[in-house]
């Protein structure tokens, strides 16, 4: 535990309590899906997936997208074990190994089974972790479950804790990342269910470099505090962008940015930021908040695509 640690973990609370009174997410079963997507997409994409999140709302839709079989179905299992996230116990066992198999399911032989051979991660040729030896993996989870379970810490603290210490135990042959951010989500919608449809994954996913460094970090320190930090940080991040998109968009931005996209329908948040006089990142949550509204649809890529406006 640090001060720092401990200052972010209040400031966290009072933006949950913020967002609770200002999100509309728990009366609002299209907001839930877009973040749900959101996740997907981006837990999966840090694991170099080729879909965006385009086609990975399609195929969660049903529809036909080309791509490789892999990508789809590595789409189609992270959507099963995520409709799964009420149901299941974040100190099981047996119910890590579901998740991981349905998970993996189709991708690996070794789905929903703890890995039988030792692991190493490496950069290039380097190795920079090797994780538990195979005979000592189920004993180590076991005890991790357990401390989850039995320890007094904030789940905050907790979730982040587990995040790494399960990332450094690489209990499976394949797919250790994406069911560690699952149980990640898991153990914070334990404390406040609407943990369960916030997006943490996206931000992730945009700062997957400082990711890795902070797991390499902790690693070089023998301790998660690194890790913890990093992650309450884009907790608080997540948080702070999501209360500013339900309370602090007026409709002055909004008619703004809208003008802008009816002159040019392929402008950039950057673009529309500098022609107002408005920071990025407003304009950014002011798009959010329009298309979460239905106001404005993308079309095509997010490269190459144009917005789309729906008139009331």
């Amino acid at each position: 535990m640090t001060e720092e640690i401990a200052n972010l973990t209040v400031e966290i609370c009072t933006l949950v309590k913020q967002f609770k009174v200002t999100s509309s997410l728990s009366k609002n079963p299209l907001l839930r899906k877009n973040n749900r997507i959101k996740t997907i997409y981006s837990s999966l994409a840090i694991e170099h997936n080729s879909l965006s999140e385009d086609q990975v709302t399609a195929v969660i839709e049903g529809k036909h997208v080309i791509a490789p079989h892999k990508d789809i179905t590595e789409v189609q299992n992270a959507y099963q074990a995520y409709d799964m996230l009420e149901s299941i116990d974040p100190f099981s066992v047996e119910d890590l190994l579901s998740i991981h198999g349905l998970m993996m399911k189709d991708l690996v032989a070794d789905a929903g089974h703890f890995r039988s051979k030792g692991v190493g991660i490496y950069k290039g040729s380097e190795l920079i972790h090797m994780g538990t030896r195979p005979e000592f993996v189920e004993y180590y989870i076991k005890k991790l479950l357990d401390w989850t379970k039995r320890s007094k810490l904030h789940p905050l603290i907790k979730a982040g804790a587990f995040h790494y210490e399960f990332e450094y135990i690489h209990p499976f042959s394949d797919g250790n990342g994406r069911t560690g951010r699952f149980w990640h989500t898991l153990i914070l919608s334990r404390w406040e269910p609407l943990f369960a449809w916030i997006p943490i994954e996206n931000l992730i996913h945009k700062r997957q470099a400082e990711y890795y460094k902070a797991i390499s970090d902790s690693n070089k320190e023998g301790k998660s505090t690194i890790f913890i930090l990093f992650m309450l940080g884009v907790i608080k991040e997540v948080l702070e962008e999501n209360v500013g998109i339900n309370v602090g968009i007026n409709v002055g931005i909004k008619n703004l940015v809208i003008n802008q996209i009816k002159d040019k329908p392929h402008v950039s948040a950057k673009e529309i930021a500098l022609n107002l006089g408005y920071s990025q990142r407003q304009v950014e949550r002011t798009i959010a908040a329009l298309k979460r509204d239905g106001h404005l649809i993308r079309m095509g890529s997010n490269k190459n695509g144009y917005w789309e406006i729906k008139e009331d």
